[in-house]
């Protein structure tokens, strides 16, 4: 279900989805094809970007808490915090399960939007998530 940003920024054009709904046509079978990731952040420059890449996901964690995070290939990312190789916080409060996620076209704009995502109170990321 894609609806406008929650918090009324359309920086970069993010288009949020909840509960992993993407309206990604999936067009491109490989996106990681051809790319060079940024020596510095492991990621690929925002000139180098398909439309939509870069990701904003809140995770719910198994202990009820929320861990909100950026990247370019959403099921990987998930698997990796799944297996015990994401963050740090959740290491330990696994499984997580996606509640929502927002695409933008540049890395810069996602990153933002992860910032004032992780600036908001639990009370306001739970109203932003669709989980009151």
């Amino acid at each position: 279900m894609s609806e406008p940003d929650a918090t009324g920024h359309s920086a970069g054009g993010g288009q949020s989805e909840r509960n992993g709904t993407s309206t990604d046509t999936g067009t491109n079978p490989d996106p990681d094809a051809g790319t060079e990731p940024d020596p510095d952040t492991g990621t690929e420059p925002d000139t180098e970007a398909a439309d939509g890449r870069h990701i904003v996901y809140v995770l719910e964690c198994t202990d009820g808490s929320l861990y909100t995070g950026y990247t370019t290939d959403l099921e990987r990312r998930v698997a990796e915090h799944n297996a015990g190789e994401g963050a740090k916080y959740t290491r330990g409060r696994t499984p997580v399960e996606v509640c929502y996620h927002e695409r933008y076209e540049t890395r810069s704009a996602a990153m933002s939007r992860e910032y004032e995502i992780k600036q908001l109170t639990r009370t306001q990321k739970v109203r932003l998530v669709g989980l009151e």
